[in-house]
């Protein structure tokens, strides 16, 4: 499987490292695009990659690229994967997916309608610690779940893009959509209410929020995320019989189970890894096989679900978008 990187930004790099690390695996980086040539070879020497494009339009033209990876800002994501799939390429777009829901509803229909797989890189999905925790879980280890706490801030409130409302910037939708995937992939999408408050910034985007979700068997989810400050980034699942502690839930570090005396009882190490993206490659390389449209790890239903989430919590904080 050839793949095309559409963009050379910091998060192009990440996923670089990971496709070149999967060699061994039939896969390759094979083409970057960016809007500026030198950068764009800059990045191909960097990493061996075959193809330096100074558009994304040569990109999308090249017959020997299987499927582009898109990592530009999430303002730019709708366009960029248009043109992936009406150029007949399959798509891996960095989350959050789109800007808004009826943006992600317009591409998953049309990757339907073509037959082309479109997926979202929301890396967590992906990885081997959601089945580790699903099975804990269901192993009874912590007994009845009732309630869970997740977090994510990072100092990075100086990002151009993330202060920009034009580039969709705030902390939702780049740090805060994690919190809402690790509430999703623990306790489903049968929300009951959503109550959340957020303070923005002077240009009109999150800095920081906290969501509670209250689910329709009465479980809770309580959500925070920043980009002015530093958390420790833990998940943290109740049960009536003790509780499962989650070391970084953008990418688990170990997952640890104490009893109702508070005593560590079982913790379990994730599997090495390249850098962590390897896992959505290679799940869309499986898709690909299969001749699928979506990943089943976040189905194309799942990445609309959430965001409808996050457009209703911007609406109640009173964000919009200038492209909206």
């Amino acid at each position: 499987m050839k793949v095309g990187i559409l963009g050379a930004g910091n998060i192009a790099n990440q996923m670089a490292e990971a496709v070149c690390g999967l060699r061994g695996k039939q896969v390759e980086a094979y083409a970057v695009a960016s809007r500026d040539h030198a950068r764009a070879k800059a990045f191909a020497d960097k990493y061996g990659i075959k193809k330096a494009y100074g558009s994304y339009e040569e990109l999308v033209n090249d017959g020997e690229v299987d499927l582009i990876y898109v990592a530009t800002p999430h303002s730019h994501h709708y366009e960029h994967m248009k043109l992936c799939l009406n150029h007949g390429k399959a798509v891996l777009c960095e989350k959050a997916f789109t800007v808004n829901a009826a943006q992600a509803r317009e591409i998953c229909a049309l990757s339907e309608e073509k037959g082309i797989l479109a997926a979202e890189a929301i890396w967590t999905r992906y990885m081997p610690s959601r089945k580790m925790i699903d099975e804990i879980i269901a192993d009874g280890a912590i007994g009845k779940v009732r309630s869970l706490s997740a977090n994510l801030c990072y100092v990075i409130h100086h990002v151009p893009r993330l202060k920009d409302p034009a580039l969709a910037g705030g902390a939702l939708l780049d740090v805060g959509v994690y919190t809402l995937n690790f509430a999703s992939m623990v306790f489903g999408d049968d929300i009951k209410t959503m109550a959340s408050a957020a303070v923005l910034t002077d240009a009109g985007v999150d800095e920081q929020n906290s969501i509670i979700l209250t689910y329709e068997d009465g479980r809770m989810a309580y959500l925070y995320s920043g980009m002015s400050v530093q958390s420790d980034r833990e998940g943290i699942i109740n049960g009536d019989k003790g509780y499962i502690k989650v070391q970084n839930i953008n990418n688990c570090e170990y997952i640890r189970v104490y009893g109702l005396d508070r005593e560590l009882k079982a913790e379990y190490k994730v599997p090495e890894q390249i850098n962590g993206y390897e896992y959505e490659v290679l799940a869309c390389q499986e898709a690909l096989k299969n001749g699928a449209v979506e990943c089943p790890q976040m189905p194309h239903s799942e990445t609309i679900r959430i965001m409808e989430w996050m457009d209703e919590l911007r609406a109640s904080w009173g964000v919009v978008y200038p492209c909206e």
